[in-house]
This record gives structure tokens, C-alpha cells and sequence, in this order.
């Protein structure tokens, strides 16, 4: 996993709510994990006609946001189930960041991320970043004003600048923990390798006892 430096990039507006993983990537594309080549069928149903001809009217087939690198989308995304093929999709097409506000407050109130996608993210080096549903509606507003519009993530300082003039300026909240996993690019491995020197004392010290088992 690479470690997440600051970057610039176009945002695609995904505006709907309650996005569930088999419209992230239907369920006949999981029959390979090799993890590869899942990008093309990233919302598949909606970007496709039949014959797999693209539908000009969804946003991910228009000009504007090929190049795009920032998902930013309504609440509780990636509900569903708890496939990582659709992290994967998400990665593979391009993306980097998928942005997305909590709904309601208290006990009705709704994530940004349902929980197993946000967990999948982490481990494939994909930044879900949650703000209030007042700062996601200006980002929309702002993307429909100005199409193609760009911002810059910063990990280290956790904003989001949108490139308007003049500039308008988001922070968000992050795990420390998760944020430190994204600035040294450590995935589960990478975790473990850290404690390479104690796993490897521990083996020489138990090593009799780990040959009867």
C-alpha cells in the first residue's frame, strides 16, 4: 500500500443516498479475486446500456469527470454486503477519496459509510472521509457550478480545499490510527511487519514449545 501524500484532483458528483455494494459492483463480477479488473464494471447497472453500450445520462460516462479522483456521495455508502470487490472497484477505476455526510442526529442519525465498507477501504488504501451533510451540500452545490471542479486533500492537516474563488475550506475528523496507517502506507501486512523484531523474539524464545504443537 502506498503511503497517502496531499494531491489535487477532479470531484464526480454521485448524488444519491444509501448506495449498496451490488450497485457498486453487481454480483456476477465476483467470481474472480484476484483483484484485478474490477474497475470497468465499477456501477456497472448505471453506466452501462444494453450491450454494454454507455449510458450517457450517468455521471461517470461524461466528459467532464473522467479523470476524476474524488467521489464525494450521499449518506451510508457501501451498505450492503460485505464485498471488498467493491473497494476494489472503486481503486482500480481511479479514485482516491469518496466523500460522504452523516444523516440525522442521535439515535436516527446515519453514516456516511456502512462500517464493513469503511473497514474494506482502510485495508485497500481508499480515504472515506465523512463531514456534515452542510459542508457535503455546499460541495455539490459548488461541483454543479463549476463542472470539474477540483479540491486538494490533506491527510496531515485534514482539510479538503475545494479550488473556488475563493478557496472554501472543509475539515474532517479521522482515526489517528487510521490516519497514521495512511501516511506510512501500511496495510494488515505491513502492520504486522512492524512488530517484526518482537514476533521474531518471541519465536526464539518459544520455539521448543511451538515444535510440539
Amino acid at each position: 500500500m502506498k503511503a497517502f501524500k496531499d494531491f489535487r484532483g477532479v470531484i464526480l458528483p454521485l448524488d444519491r443516498a444509501n448506495v449498496d455494494t451490488d450497485a457498486i459492483i453487481p454480483k456476477q463480477f465476483l467470481k474472480s479475486v484476484a483483484r484485478t479488473g474490477f474497475g470497468k464494471s465499477l456501477f456497472y447497472d448505471w453506466r452501462y446500456l444494453p450491450g454494454e453500450k454507455q449510458n450517457p445520462q450517468f455521471v461517470l460516462n461524461q466528459k467532464t469527470y473522467q479523470n476524476a479522483m474524488i467521489l464525494v456521495t450521499r449518506n451510508n455508502f457501501g451498505c450492503g454486503s460485505s464485498r471488498e470487490h467493491a473497494v476494489w472497484a472503486i481503486c482500480q477505476y481511479g479514485f482516491r477519496v469518496v466523500i460522504a455526510p452523516w444523516a440525522g442526529e442521535g439515535k436516527d442519525r446515519t453514516p456516511g459509510f456502512a462500517d464493513i465498507f469503511r473497514n474494506n477501504s482502510v485495508k485497500n488504501g481508499l480515504l472515506t472521509l465523512e463531514l456534515s451533510p452542510e459542508d457535503v451540500e455546499k460541495i455539490f452545490r459548488a461541483v454543479q457550478q463549476f463542472p470539474g471542479l477540483e479540491a486538494t486533500v490533506h491527510l496531515g492537516e485534514q482539510t479538503v480545499t475545494l479550488h473556488t474563488t475563493p478557496p472554501a475550506l472543509f475539515r474532517f475528523e479521522i482515526d489517528p490510527s487510521v490516519k497514521d496507517r495512511f501516511l506510512q502506507g501500511l496495510d494488515d501486512i505491513g502492520m504486522t511487519l512492524k512488530e517484526a523484531s518482537a514476533i521474531q523474539d518471541f519465536e526464539s524464545r518459544h520455539s521448543v514449545q511451538l515444535s510440539r504443537l
